[in-house]
């Protein structure tokens, strides 16, 4: 058995590499003979019609706020036939994906996983999506971004908080074992859909200290590890406040062929941190994530465990443009507050991001549920802070504006999540 520290880089390794030998790597690591997890169902009655019903089987801390399962991988999957695919490549991958519910318990004990389409996927049919759905395909959404846009057919995002469960639940998927959980699969993906590249699996992790963990001669990262060891994220601040997220309603379509599913958005994004840490002091950052009001106040301590549920970054939305007229900086989160609400001041975006270290880079895995894509972009307008730009000539279009200056967009990608009734191959109506 390796100690603590070791183990947990022998499984972010064995996540981000994936295969057989890493899951072998892995169950060494843990001390296991094979994997041993909660198993799940084959009685779908018993699971949510909603894909992305996470909320009910994951942890929470004491403040009720969502912790996301530590361990993630996104499969960008392209179906191997042109065209429509056949009644009989849907039955195969209802078949696997039926096998993957009964191999593993819909927990973050187990894995909770989803499957969604892209607009390209639904190109292959001569019928449109129904009026209603807005799942347009993927495209710029700042003037100094150039992604590339995610357009292979199915995105299949697998989560849990143990590294074993995710890379069996890849392999059986895949077609590379036959079992997992001690599960027998009657049928995998293969033969349907596949990676057309290495670059279409991408992985990552969230959690108290796990990036401190990772952050050792990570590019992106400077090399005195100043990544905070409670910090859940990189840039050394908690998110994810229960107060400033959509409820999963909220972001669900409620009617139609596709109701009980949900749009999805996902941006990988690289991250510079040398100047994060190296040119701005705590308040400095703190007045960057959040708000200029948070850092003259004092509301954040350490990453933020003391402001409970709520950032409270709703108090600093009425003044944001004196906040940047006096401070010469704008906050990240105030910003893009300003389009994140309906009249009645609920939140439209249900934002699930995670970290990674693909490539040995530090990197962001950005996953967001909304009802309609067009609340995403509007989000995203109002981040880019191009209005706040005219406040004072020291905001420019990245600099002193939020954490743009440290972030950059490498790809986009918006999907369209079926209820569970349609999550294999689903046609348009």
């Amino acid at each position: 058995m390796t100690d603590g520290r070791s183990r947990r880089q022998v499984l972010k390794a064995a996540v981000a590499a994936g295969g057989a030998a890493s899951l072998s790597a892995c169950l060494d690591a843990l001390g296991e003979d094979t994997v041993n997890r909660p198993t799940g169902t084959d009685d779908l009655s018993t699971l949510p019609n909603r894909q992305f019903a996470w909320d009910g089987v994951v942890r929470h801390d004491e403040h009720g706020n969502e912790q996301l399962p530590r361990h993630q991988i996104l499969l960008y999957l392209t179906l191997e036939r042109d065209g429509r695919p056949t009644d009989a490549d849907r039955r195969q991958v209802e078949r696997a994906f039926a096998s993957l519910n009964r191999a593993f318990e819909w927990s973050h004990e187990g894995v909770v996983w989803s499957a969604a389409y892209s607009p390209a996927y639904f190109d292959r049919y001569d019928e449109s999506l129904p009026a209603g759905i807005d799942c347009p395909p993927p495209h710029s959404l700042s003037p100094f971004e150039q992604p590339t846009f995610d357009e292979q057919d199915v995105l299949v995002h697998l989560a849990s908080d143990h590294a074993d469960a995710v890379i069996a639940a890849e392999e059986a998927l895949r077609g590379s074992r036959e079992s997992a959980n001690g599960v027998e699969f009657d049928a995998s993906l293969s033969g349907v859909a596949s990676l057309a590249s290495d670059e279409d699996r991408r992985t990552g992790f969230v959690g108290n200290g796990m990036p401190a963990d990772r952050q050792s001669e990570l590019e992106g990262v400077p090399d005195d590890g100043p990544v905070p060891d409670a910090s859940p994220l990189f840039m050394g601040f908690k998110a994810g406040f229960a107060q400033n997220q959509a409820t999963e309603d909220r972001v669900t379509i409620q009617s139609g062929p596709f109701a009980d599913g949900t749009t999805k958005h996902v941006a990988r994004i690289r991250q510079r941190l040398d100047d994060w840490y190296g040119e701005q002091n705590f308040e400095e950052r703190v007045a960057e994530m959040f708000s200029p009001e948070h850092a003259d106040e004092e509301w954040v301590e350490g990453i933020g465990e003391n402001l409970g549920d709520d950032s409270r970054v709703d108090e600093t939305l009425d003044t944001i443009r004196e906040q940047a007229t006096e401070s010469g900086r704008v906050g990240h989160a105030q910003k893009a507050a300003r389009a994140n609400r309906d009249d009645d001041g609920s939140v439209k975006l249900l934002r699930r991001h995670f970290e990674s270290t693909d490539e040995n880079v530090a990197s962001l895995h950005f996953p967001s549920l909304q009802r309609e894509m067009s609340s995403f972009d509007a989000v995203r307008a109002a981040m880019n802070g191009t209005d706040l730009t005219e406040a004072t000539p020291v905001i420019r279009q990245r600099v002193n504006n939020g954490i743009l200056e440290y972030i950059f967009v490498a790809n986009r990608g918006n999907w369209l999540v079926p209820p569970l009734s349609k999550r294999a191959l689903p046609r348009p109506r």
